[in-house]
């Protein structure tokens, strides 16, 4: 009696389903956070980068869409590993916050133009792994920066669900992922499940500590729905964007 779980209901007041179709959780305070750093987000963001990513202390990781739930975990457990942390971010306000508030260590604008010229400034060294959550242009401009053997971690491409498609796909493919020997592989977070206590318990003590701070956009009310899910297309939230069922 009074288990706090998980389950994929469809927006809806209320759902009777199975309880082999729902996940226990733990009970943790407060409760957004399950949704957030201790949920899909912060799950994907820990097992894409230390699994797929692989950092090691003073290579230099770049994350696309870095003020958003997944991006912005990412950085600051790139930072905890002791990388170089470099974010794309759109607007001069976000790339602020992340240097500013999250400790990455510079920040580029893509809505600024000149992205690949922002980018080289950024990265000097080149990028030994890149988060993609976005593909399209910013996948395409970190190609050619990567390092030889860097790895690339293909999360999501949130560029391509809104809106009318790229005119082009992502120059350099194949072309650069053969000459620089990358490793380019895409995940689910549902293939590490079995790990999740021991990703949640590190994920714990870096929140417990204050090395990764856990930024929530909670909208109040189920009828807001529709607008929360347009903002977040147009990438008017910072961490994990929650609609507050009443």
């Amino acid at each position: 009696m009074g288990d706090i779980v998980f389950g994929d209901t469809g927006w809806q007041d209320y759902a009777a389903v199975p309880a082999t179709h729902l996940t226990r959780l733990p009970k943790i305070e407060p409760m957004t956070h399950l949704l957030s750093v201790y949920g899909v987000a912060g799950l994907t963001a820990y097992f894409g980068l230390l699994e797929i990513g692989k950092p090691k202390a003073g290579e230099t990781v770049v994350v696309s869409a870095a003020a958003g739930s997944v991006g912005s975990i990412v950085g600051q457990i790139a930072r905890i590993k002791g990388c170089r942390v470099i974010g794309i971010a759109g607007g001069k306000d976000k790339c602020n916050w992340l240097t500013g508030e999250l400790g990455f260590d510079a920040a580029v604008d893509y809505k600024a133009g000149g992205l690949f010229k922002a980018l080289k400034a950024a990265v000097p060294d080149g990028i030994d792994v890149y988060f993609d959550n976005v593909g399209g242009d910013i996948f395409e401009a970190c190609l050619p920066l990567m390092q030889n053997f860097g790895r690339i971690a293909c999360c999501g491409a949130v560029s391509q669900y809104d809106g009318a498609p790229p005119a082009h796909g992502p120059r350099g493919v194949p072309g650069l992922i053969v000459v620089k020997r990358l490793t380019v592989q895409g995940f689910i977070v549902l293939d590490y499940m079995g790990r999740r206590d021991q990703a949640i318990a590190d994920l714990l003590g870096w929140v417990s500590s204050g090395r990764l701070k856990v930024v929530e956009d909670v909208i109040e009310g189920l009828e807001n729905t529709p607008q929360a899910l347009i903002g977040l297309l147009a990438g008017e939230n910072r961490g994990k964007r929650m609609v507050r069922v009443s």
